[in-house]
């Protein structure tokens, strides 16, 4: 059983909110750092309020620690050894295995985030500019009240307009799928995978595999914790509309296009295995529907979802290798940071994108293999390709289009992104963050 009130909320419910602020957090000493630890520890989100929807419950802060921070509050040599590799190397030692080359490269990430003074990770929600500038004044109070400790960098997040929907700068909507965690009582639409165990995301419980993985020491500090990968991606807007534009003649094969790059269609979010010629509002806002399709039975050949497009390489959806995707999910938290390039307006060099966190309990299983191998292995599937938004794109992998009776290939692919950040984070339960409060 989940034990909701020690889970911080963030993987396990999103809170109703539409603006985040990420600060990133540097400790002077160990005192500075658990006392501030002391104070926030109290304020932050728990599952069990958050899924009750408690109006009046404002713990809406989420809590996250790199492997360093760990190390400067005081965590013993013992218990810091008992933490996996990956996050105790953490991502920038690892870029080159992720396919972070080149301009994805760390030397070109932005907001301290390779600093190794990086310590913490402190995340405020809000669902108004007002509530968002009071937790910003709380938040400037406490740091106030316990010196020594530092804001590295900050960034917002903010939802796009239209309000309606939640997209990204591309106009993909976003949030369709999502895994469905055992033991919370939902249950998952049709054509999802059924629940996961909370072993999957969470430590100290059985995982897919019926057994529960050793846990980092001591349990006090691991039980209830999850890890979280945070990755900055910019988005080329610009870029990415003259490519549709380059390719496709009508707007109407515009859309096509971005669909068959995605896998779905970009207002509605509607399958193409489903909807292959044109989209279907309908069917993309209906949730008994719009994740009921799988590739290995309904479109084997990619005819209306190519193989290499970006939700078939996230999620194989084949039953011959569900055991293998089961033991590959992710939790994605997240949203979009920087101004609305309005449709019709050129490239204004304003730095726009998406932030977010890929929450699981192995993060080399887990979020490691789902980007250096699903989305930056050009041996994926045989394609010699990479995924088309999130591999990093040098201009010399193709994108193909399968089609009746001749198949189309995009040569040269451009990148519509850039890495321009990345670190692993340990979410600890509460109590655990009491207990890095009381270390001496």
């Amino acid at each position: 059983m989940l034990e909701l009130d020690d889970i911080q909320h963030y993987l396990l419910c999103r809170p109703r909110a539409i603006i985040a602020q990420y600060f990133f957090m540097s400790f002077d000493s160990a005192d500075s750092g658990r006392k501030w630890v002391g104070a926030l520890a109290d304020k932050v989100g728990v599952a069990k309020s958050v899924l009750e929807a408690a109006e009046t419950d404002l713990r809406w802060i989420t809590l996250a620690f790199t492997y360093n921070g760990l190390k400067k509050l005081g965590v013993d040599e013992a218990s810091l050894e008992s933490f996996p590799d990956a996050y105790k190397q953490g991502m920038a030692a690892r870029a080159r295995m992720l396919g972070f080359t080149d301009y994805n490269h760390p030397d070109n990430w932005e907001d301290k985030i390779t600093d190794p003074n990086l310590h913490a990770t402190v995340i405020l929600f809000a669902r108004t500019q007002e509530e968002k500038q009071r937790c910003i004044d709380l938040h400037d109070q406490w740091l106030k009240e316990n010196p020594g400790v530092n804001t590295l960098s900050t960034l917002v997040l903010e939802a796009l307009p239209p309000y309606d929907y939640v997209h990204e700068h591309f106009g993909y909507r976003d949030r369709i799928t999502t895994p469905v965690i055992e033991g919370m009582g939902i249950t998952p639409s049709p054509g999802s995978m059924p629940p996961s165990k909370a072993g999957e995301f969470f430590l100290g419980y059985n995982d897919e595999t019926g057994t529960m993985p050793a846990l980092p020491q001591p349990v006090e500090l691991s039980k209830n914790g999850s890890f979280l990968a945070y990755v900055k991606m910019k988005e080329h807007v610009g870029a990415f509309r003259d490519f549709l534009k380059a390719n496709a003649a009508t707007e109407d094969e515009q859309e096509f296009l971005a669909a068959k790059l995605m896998g779905r269609w970009r207002k509605s979010g509607a399958p193409l295995v489903l909807c292959p010629e044109k989209d279907d509002h309908e069917l993309g806002w209906d949730e008994k529907r719009n994740n009921n399709f799988d590739f290995a039975n309904m479109d084997p050949k990619g005819y209306a979802c190519p193989v290499g497009s970006h939700i078939r390489r996230m999620n194989v959806r084949d039953n011959k290798v569900s055991q293998i995707m089961n033991r590959r999910l992710i939790i994605r938290r997240g949203g979009t940071y920087g101004p609305h390039l309005p449709e019709g307006a050129p490239e204004d060099g304003a730095n726009r994108g998406i932030a977010v966190f890929a929450g699981c309990a192995d993060i080399s299983r887990q979020f490691e293999f789902l980007v250096s191998v699903w989305a930056n292995d050009p041996e994926f599937a045989e394609l010699g390709e990479r995924d088309p938004f999130i591999g990093t794109q040098d201009g010399t992998f193709n994108m193909t289009i399968p089609k009746r009776p001749l198949k189309k290939t995009i040569k040269g692919l451009p990148a519509f992104t850039s890495v321009k950040g990345g670190a692993y984070f340990f979410l600890p339960g509460i109590k655990a963050l009491h207990y890095l409060a009381s270390l001496k």
